[in-house]
């Protein structure tokens, strides 16, 4: 194997595909890359049983040939590298990385231990990059890291039609994002639940293209893939029961509030510097078109703060977890958010329009 490839092509297609190296392989060529290269440019894939990430890479092929190394060195090699043509040949058992004045050798691993990546499901439509990336940040914020509700740690995903709907929740909060795609077939109506940590990754770096297209397998293969031009990830769904989270969203609203959404984020993150503990919360207390931020009290630190906000119906005081509030707040991409409460023990809705809800369980308020 002989390939010619420009620095900064090689670097960013490792780092990308050793994103879903794992921290502890099973077994040790899964810490690896595997390196293919063919007429046209080389593929670099990566494999942890559960998630295959494959990038190609334009490239001068001299001579042809697959290569297994390991991810990481192979990574911060390339990216150290000076902005040259890098030169990749294997020799003997070795692979040779020669970049300007620079000279690098690798051990191989062996190529027959590499495990086959799964095959890559049907295409089942596209959507916009920066829409697809948008939506799955606004909806990751609410997915549990807790490993030991596996179900809470995916993102819900239903294909109705030209409708995409994301769903995620902790069981403190709860996102809900729909947007338009396009569809091969219109009549597609499935529901899956992705990973969120992968989802949101993928919605960080596929984001950034023009298009992005999503694939399923047959309800049995439990397969989803993800891909825009030059890269492609495939992983297994999860399996269990999503919680039926459209019972929770509330029908109506006693008092709705709007207001300026970056002041607000400010104004919480001012008052919420006294609230030490992660279980001290800050209320807000909506009325006279006026809200009142406030946080500590009797011997502790304290802090309030008041921001103009316009207010419909009954007045309502309500605490919330502030980094769980900022998390909502921050979400939103528009100027103005808008509040909608029920009762102070009852879950809020944080919006900016009819795509998008963050709803947020209040926290026990004090004397």
């Amino acid at each position: 194997m002989k390939i010619r490839v420009e620095q900064s092509e090689l670097s960013d297609a490792c780092s990308w595909t050793t994103r879903t190296l794992p921290a502890r392989p099973t077994i040790p060529v899964l810490a690896g890359v595997r390196i293919g290269a063919e007429e046209g440019g080389l593929h670099l894939a990566t494999f942890d049983m559960e998630t295959a990430a494959k990038v190609h890479v334009d490239a001068v092929v001299d001579e042809p040939g697959t290569v297994v190394v390991s991810g990481r060195l192979l990574a911060d090699i390339a990216k150290a590298l000076p902005k040259q043509p890098v030169e990749l040949t294997l020799e003997g058992s070795r692979l040779s990385l020669r970049c300007g004045r620079s000279s690098f050798g690798l051990p191989t691993m062996p190529v027959e231990e590499y495990p086959e990546l799964p095959a890559f499901p049907v295409e089942a439509g596209s959507l916009p990059g920066s829409e697809f990336g948008v939506a799955i940040a606004q909806v990751a914020v609410a997915a549990s890291r807790d490993d030991t509700l596996p179900v809470l740690t995916g993102i819900r995903v239903e294909l109705e039609g030209d409708t995409i709907t994301m769903a995620a929740t902790d069981r403190y909060r709860l996102a809900v994002r729909r947007l338009a795609w396009s569809p091969d077939d219109t009549s597609i109506s499935r529901q899956v639940l992705v990973k969120g940590k992968q989802l949101a990754d993928l919605g960080r770096t596929l984001g950034e293209g023009d298009s992005v297209s999503l694939s399923l397998g047959d309800p049995e293969s439990g397969l989803i893939g993800f891909s825009s031009p030059d890269r492609e990830v495939v992983t297994r769904l999860l399996h269990g029961d999503f919680p039926d989270y459209r019972r929770l969203l509330p029908k109506d609203s006693q008092t709705v509030a709007e207001t300026d959404r970056e002041e607000l984020i400010e104004s919480v993150k001012r008052v919420k510097l006294v609230a030490a503990e992660r279980t001290t919360p800050i209320r807000l207390t909506f009325s006279d078109d006026e809200v009142l931020l406030r946080a500590g009290a009797g011997d502790d630190a304290s802090a309030s703060e008041s921001l103009e906000c316009s207010v419909s119906g009954d007045p309502i005081e309500i605490a919330f977890n502030p980094d769980y509030l900022l998390d909502g707040l921050q979400s939103i991409p528009n100027e103005k958010v808008t509040l909608a409460f029920t009762e102070p023990r009852k879950p809020a809705v944080l919006s900016d329009g009819p795509d998008y809800q963050y709803l947020l369980m209040p926290m026990r308020l004090g004397n």
